[in-house]
């Protein structure tokens, strides 16, 4: 079968890489972009350190500080309407998935024009958004490389999410400059998010060699670093093997899919508005459990134990090390100790979740009452 593989036009790795898009952008003759983020990157200065690189290339820019978690459509549709008052011909996003993904849906918007709820599913846009560089402070979502975004439906309090490479950024930068202040809390977030996104795609109906190849070794990355990166905010060699990482996982979810975590995950925090790595680092183990009736899953499930590096091949040893490494970076262990998780949401949220995009490449077809029980389970605690 014939396969395509997305990417990034454009990458740069490493401390100082933002010094890097001054000249890119010279090359592409940019003279007026908006840098998207939010108000604590604005307001730390790290708007401003880019925003120097900016004027350094002779770049004109304003700033758009808006960005919130889970970014709703209200949110994004401002975003959209400063790229039109300014005639913006880049979009410069700072910060972690949130500030990308508005970034992404504003660029789309602006330039297709039209609602932003038509725009969930798979391809839907017409024509490429406006030009993006992603300047990302997170290790984690893997947005500054995929043809993913998500924003939060407020009307149906979930989210949607758009697979669609005309999003897709055109220079990436991962500055480990602008990670190595991240909290633990944060740190162990967004990594979880990139585990699974490693994971996912490994299990996904869209998995290839070549998926493969990078989601494994994301996993072994992840599954390394990600504990001293939480103890150590200042490790650098962590952070930079957890931006390699969470790249890596990103470009193999990119192109393989998602599965019934990030679907169960986005209709859990868009009820709640709950982080949205917290959520599949609970989900994960719980789902992962339901899927040991899948022969294949199980089979890919000892691929992963061995880039784990675990003595046992076998998924209950995938869970044990997924649920072990969550707890030991201060993930909560069910939902149950979530705020404001409720057990009378669960047949809306089931519902919400097999409508998601990502359950579509998930190996199993669950029911409502399938999803409904791995709630359950993973609100108890109780497999």
């Amino acid at each position: 079968m014939a396969e395509r593989i997305d990417g990034v036009r454009t990458s740069f790795f490493g401390k100082g890489a933002v010094q890097l898009l001054g000249p890119e952008l010279e090359k592409l003759h940019i003279r007026r972009a908006l840098v998207v983020t939010d108000q604590f990157l604005y307001q730390s200065g790290a708007a401003a350190r880019v925003g120097a690189v900016l004027s350094q290339a002779g770049v004109e820019y304003a700033v758009f500080y808006q960005v919130q978690p889970n970014p709703t459509v209200q949110v994004v549709e401002e975003c959209a309407a400063a790229v039109r008052a300014l005639g913006a011909q880049l979009l410069v996003a700072l910060g972690g998935g949130s500030a990308i993904d508005t970034a992404k849906a504003a660029s789309i918007l602006a330039a297709n024009g039209g609602r932003l709820e038509d725009y969930e599913g798979t391809d839907k846009s017409r024509v490429p958004g406006v030009p993006i560089a992603a300047v990302n402070t997170t290790a984690g979502t893997g947005s500054e490389c995929t043809a993913f975004y998500i924003v939060t439906d407020p009307v149906r309090h979930s989210k949607m999410a758009m697979v669609d490479t005309n999003c897709m950024v055109s220079i990436a930068i991962n500055d480990i400059d602008f990670m190595l202040s991240m909290p633990p809390a944060l740190t162990a977030a967004t990594g979880m998010d990139a585990l699974t996104h490693a994971i996912e795609a490994v299990l996904s109906r869209g998995a290839t060699p070549m998926t493969d190849k990078d989601a494994l070794w994301a996993v072994e990355q992840i599954f390394t670093y990600l504990p001293r990166a939480v103890a150590d905010g200042g490790d650098e060699t962590a952070r930079i093997r957890m931006a390699y990482g969470e790249y890596t996982a990103g470009t193999a979810f990119s192109n393989a899919g998602l599965g019934m975590v990030h679907a169960m995950a986005h209709a859990l925090g868009g009820r709640y508005n709950l982080p949205h790595g917290v959520c599949n680092a609970v989900l994960l183990p719980y789902v992962l459990s339901f899927h040991r009736s899948c022969p294949v899953c199980c089979k890919r499930l000892g691929r992963i134990a061995r880039a784990m590096g675990l003595a046992e091949e076998s998924p209950q040893a995938v869970i044990a090390a997924v649920r072990a490494l969550s707890g030991a970076i201060g993930i909560p262990p069910s939902l149950g100790q979530l705020k404001g998780v409720d057990l009378a949401d669960f047949p809306a949220l089931a519902a919400l979740a097999l409508q998601d995009t990502c359950m579509a490449s998930d190996q199993l077809t669950p029911s409502r009452e399938e999803v409904m029980a791995v709630y359950l389970a993973a609100f108890t605690g109780v497999f």
